[in-house]
């Protein structure tokens, strides 16, 4: 399908222009990376606890921020995750401690923060048993405090209200969700005296932890070894493939254009100030498929070309190349483009930074097949004529049927 019928751009009349371009927004990503922002790392590299909670209402992500720095909790970082309708949220904590006790620790701290910070009646509530953050053992100590089957029998006490603690909790948890509506929810579940005690004494703040994982700074370090070596090895396969199929020259032409179309990626999140996680680093070794995948139709066309016009300028041939292959380079990046640019507006914090490398990566790595790639090789035809050696049109081997 031609989308633009007959064209005749002199690409690489504008290659200054290519130029300029592509400095600018490396640099400025280099600067930011090394004197501005620098690289953001999310708790996936840099290690960290992982919160997750259950809210009854909508949450407010900007209040749980703002109740967590008037508890000194300065760097948390907070997103909404799931289906809307779930109202639940990620929070992360730095945490240099793998040890498990530092799990409780990063509970107690959250729940503790929300409690005194986030409700608005937190004050109304101190001293009482939070019933959507009761444990087993907080719920059977309260129950045991107050004695409301007056049991007296310290003996009975330690096996009966451990009982009917757990009872309470399977309920909360696997019949509501986590979330009770009402502490009447009860009612029916247990003897009317707890019940009563229960609407004495505790109360529901609306939220839960649903889950909490934690991932150590040594297990931070090896991930970040890893994206680097997946990156760098998926550079290596690239060229070595393009040499092999195609001519040396067009793997490091290709290897190149997407070598920038990295570094602008990554310096466009410093610039943002936003997270690099393991979704990212999926998003960037997508991007360089893809770029990749749009320089080798490129580089086709000129091969063949090159056999079809062998009196023609490589000049001639690589924007005759590149006008040929315009129209399927716009509308399948266009397709594209529009795909992930709803999943960066429509899909959630979640799939936020994912679909925002994919969004930066689609543009430049379109951009890079045109302006970066293509006039690689004749880059390297005039370095030849200028060293005084034979020009030879990098034209690739001939295929193998």
């Amino acid at each position: 399908m031609e989308f633009f019928g007959e064209v005749n751009i002199d690409w690489l009349g504008k290659k200054w222009y290519f130029l300029g371009f592509s400095l600018i927004f490396s640099i400025s990503g280099l600067l930011s990376l090394f004197f501005w922002h620098g690289l953001k790392l999310g708790v996936d590299f840099q290690g960290g606890t992982l919160i997750y909670l259950k809210f009854e209402q909508p949450p407010q992500v900007d209040r749980i921020r703002q109740a967590a720095d008037r508890a000194g909790l300065h760097d948390i970082k907070t997103q909404r995750f799931g289906h809307a309708a779930d109202h639940e949220v990620i929070v992360s904590l730095p945490q240099r401690d793998t040890k498990e006790s530092s799990l409780d620790t990063g509970r107690a701290t959250i729940v503790q923060t929300l409690q005194a910070n986030y409700l608005p009646n937190g004050a109304a509530n101190a001293g009482k048993l939070d019933l959507d953050n009761a444990t087993r053992e907080s719920l059977a100590a309260f129950l045991t405090l107050t004695d409301p089957l007056h049991l007296n029998n310290q003996a009975v006490e330690e096996v009966r209200y451990p009982q009917i603690a757990t009872t309470i909790l399977n309920y909360r948890d696997q019949d509501k969700g986590g979330l009770l509506g009402s502490i009447s929810d009860l009612n029916g579940k247990v003897d009317p005296a707890v019940l009563a005690d229960l609407q004495q004494g505790a109360y529901l703040s609306g939220f839960t932890v649903r889950n909490v994982e934690i991932v150590g700074p040594q297990v931070g370090a090896q991930l970040r070894r890893q994206a680097l070596l997946a990156t760098l090895y998926s550079l290596a396969g690239m060229l070595v493939y393009l040499w092999f199929r195609f001519e040396l020259i067009y793997g490091v032409a290709a290897v190149v254009a997407v070598f920038h179309d990295t570094l602008i990626t990554i310096g466009a999140f410093s610039l943002a100030n936003r997270e690099i996680t393991l979704t990212v680093i999926a998003a960037i070794l997508t991007l360089i498929g893809y770029s990749m995948n749009d320089t080798i139709v490129v580089f086709d066309r000129i091969r063949e070309n090159l056999r079809l016009m062998r009196r023609g300028s490589l000049s001639d041939i690589v924007n005759k190349s590149i006008n040929q292959t315009l129209s399927r380079t716009v509308l399948t990046s266009g397709l594209t483009f529009l795909t992930v640019l709803s999943l960066f507006l429509f899909g959630g914090e979640v799939l936020n930074g994912f679909s925002f490398a994919l969004v930066i990566g689609i543009l430049i790595g379109t951009y890079s097949s045109i302006a970066v790639a293509a006039p690689m090789l004749v880059a390297y035809q005039d370095w030849r004529a200028s060293r005084g050696k034979t020009v030879t049109l990098p034209a690739g081997k001939r295929a193998k049927v």
